[in-house]
Order: C-alpha cells, then sequence, then structure tokens
C-alpha cells in the first residue's frame, strides 16, 4: 500500500488515497500498528481521502488507537494539501467530514485555511470553558506552561467523571499578550500530548474570548510544534466563520506491506 506523511505543526498524519476503496477500514489493529512510532510508520492519526458526490473529497478520520474519531483540525489542513499533491484540487476545496461541510484554500506557501464549524455554546466555568470545535474541548488557564505536566494531568481531566466514558480533549493556556497564547494540549485518542492540535487551538482562542481576556478577533496561537492563527466573528448566535490557519507540510512518502 502507498502511503503519504504530513505534518501541521508537528501534529503528523499517515494519509492514504482511499478514491478506489481498497483500504480496510474496519481493521482498527492495522490502523493502529500504522500508527505505531516503533513497528509502523509513526502518527498522530490516519487519514483516508475518499470520493464524495457533493464536494471535492470526503475526510476520514482515525486517532492512532485504530478508532475512527471527530474533527481533527490541522488533519483536515494536511488534507488539502494532500489533494492539492494529488490534483483533486487547486487553490480551493470544499470536503465533507464528520462534523459537516467545511472550505479552505492553500496558498503558493503552503498555508492551508480551514474553515471549522460555527460555535453556538460556550460552556464558563470558574476554572475552565469548555466548547466543540468539531471534537470536545476542556481549555484552562494555568501559570507555569512549561513545566506543566500536561499527561498526567490531562489524563486526570479526561478520564473524570466530568466527562464521562466519552472524554475528551484537554488544553492548557498561557496568555502571552492581548492577541497572542502559549497552548500545550492532552489528545484523547492519541491519550498523550501532542505537539499541535488544530480544534484545540480554535477552541482555546474561542474560550479567550468568551472569557474577556481578549477582545481581538484574531488570535495567535503558539504550540509545540509551531504556529497557529485563529479568525472568527462573533456575532449574537455565537462564533462564526471560524478559520484555523497554518502551515501543512509533505514530510515523505512510501509503501508498506498489509
Amino acid at each position: 500500500m502507498k502511503f503519504y506523511k504530513y505534518q501541521g505543526t508537528g501534529n503528523d498524519f499517515v494519509m492514504i488515497d482511499n478514491r478506489l476503496e481498497n483500504f480496510p477500514k474496519n481493521n482498527t489493529k492495522l490502523i493502529e500498528s500504522l500508527c505505531d512510532r516503533r513497528f509502523g510508520i509513526g502518527a498522530d492519526g490516519l487519514i483516508l481521502l475518499e470520493n464524495d458526490n457533493s464536494t471535492d473529497f470526503k475526510m476520514v478520520y482515525y486517532n492512532s488507537d485504530g478508532n475512527e474519531s471527530s474533527m481533527c483540525g490541522n488533519g483536515g489542513r494536511c488534507l488539502v494539501a494532500f489533494a492539492k499533491s494529488l490534483n483533486v484540487i487547486n487553490n480551493e476545496a470544499t470536503f465533507i467530514a464528520t462534523d459537516g461541510l467545511h472550505n479552505a484554500t492553500i496558498d503558493e506557501n503552503g498555508i492551508v485555511s480551514l474553515q471549522m464549524k460555527d460555535v453556538n455554546e460556550v460552556k464558563i466555568e470558574s476554572e475552565y470553558v469548555f466548547l466543540n470545535t468539531g471534537s470536545p474541548h476542556h481549555v484552562t488557564l494555568v501559570n507555569d506552561l512549561e513545566n506543566y505536566n500536561v499527561k498526567e494531568n490531562g489524563a486526570t481531566i479526561r478520564y473524570s467523571d466530568l466527562y464521562g466514558k466519552v472524554g475528551s480533549n484537554v488544553n492548557f493556556v498561557k496568555q502571552l499578550s492581548e492577541t497572542h497564547f502559549a497552548l500545550r494540549t492532552y489528545e484523547r485518542g492519541v491519550e498523550d500530548e501532542t505537539l499541535s492540535c488544530g480544534t484545540g487551538a480554535t477552541a482555546t482562542a474561542i474560550a479567550m474570548n468568551a472569557i474577556g481576556k481578549t477582545n481581538s478577533n484574531a488570535i495567535d496561537i503558539n504550540v509545540e510544534g509551531g504556529k497557529l492563527k485563529v479568525t472568527f466573528e462573533k456575532s449574537e448566535k455565537g462564533f462564526e466563520k471560524v478559520f484555523l490557519i497554518g502551515p501543512a507540510t509533505f514530510v515523505f512518502e512510501g509503501e508498506i506491506e498489509l
């Protein structure tokens, strides 16, 4: 099987062109083994590009544990770059994912601007904010982000009674300026800290605006693997025209025996 490896600010993915529907999609163990960093290709997730009747393509996303999962923002951006390399699109794309329709553009430098779902509900508590940006996200401010134990504290929240069996991604945030934040994320399904999380960066930007830490609708986010930008429009309904912006980079391609 031919595969391609892409990364978006350190969030890395195995990409497979499945327009001929040859990939064994129900083989959870296979997907998990392909994502294994010692015995497989190594990735935070695996993404299939498939045909769709009403859009340019369909995105099917699996976490590294082999299970199909909710929306992945960085994965969506990387899939747009992958689709361009296959000549499925030029510089603009519409595609369908598990959370609905997405629009995107990619420029000559490989910067992908991906429209995320509207966010109409933000739950604000004293210690945290919870919202869904295609995936569920718990967002909390911490002081010493550099030395914070993200894996241990993230797992505690992810498996707590607060979110039950389904769990939540957990984001730990430090404010750097009025429009600039640093972010570290524990991702469910990966069950560890990742270098970047697109839906997490999106959730963080909206959460910081919702609790008044910033009045800006254009937020810079430093993730462990690079820099992302999130823009949005605030309305009576909530947050609309939400865009996740950042690089999507081809790493390598190869063949692997199934």
